[in-house]
């Protein structure tokens, strides 16, 4: 009885291979410069490349502080504090001390840098929108649902926070 299950787990092994390669191939292209390049053309604004990532994680992420940007981002700690003084200087975030530790301080964005990623949202759609198209509604529905209870489970899985999904029709 045992050969059934061997089955399965050679099974699962191939197809989280196959997994593992996908995601590798999305990141890539979402990693990609001409990919962020291609963003913030749309988006009709004027943003240096390494910024445009940070100021989307703040956005989506904020208040957040710098260590955790940091790691989220990839980056080193140093390089993302200077990137996060730009954004402020810019006035696309402000800082503020944390609520639960008063020694950090946390971005959050600001108007200003709130108009620029709903700007960054319209561009982001309508790429989205022209990668999809040819999908149906439920298999469509089906990644979103399923690449949520992903992110929830690895973020999870890795001590990171997941965010809450979205209740359907919200």
């Amino acid at each position: 009885m045992a050969s059934r299950n061997n089955v399965q787990n050679t099974h699962i092994s191939r197809k989280l291979r196959e997994l593992h390669g996908a995601l590798i191939e999305i990141v890539s292209v979402m990693n990609r410069p001409q990919r962020d390049k291609q963003m913030v053309r749309e988006a009709g604004i004027s943003l240096d490349r390494a910024l445009f990532p940070l100021l989307v994680m703040v956005e989506r992420l904020g208040p957040i502080g710098v260590v955790e940007l940091a790691d989220r981002a990839g980056r080193d700690y140093t390089t993302v504090s200077r990137q996060v003084a730009k954004l402020e200087s810019l006035d696309l975030i402000e800082r503020r001390g944390s609520a639960a530790d008063r020694r950090v301080r946390e971005a959050v964005i600001s108007p200003k840098g709130e108009a620029m990623t709903d700007r960054i949202d319209a561009a982001r759609e309508k790429l989205g929108r022209a990668i999809f198209e040819s999908w149906d509604e439920h298999d469509f529905n089906e990644l979103v649902r399923l690449m949520r209870k992903f992110a929830n489970d690895i973020s999870g899985d890795i001590g990171g926070s997941a965010t809450k999904p979205q209740e359907e029709g919200d």
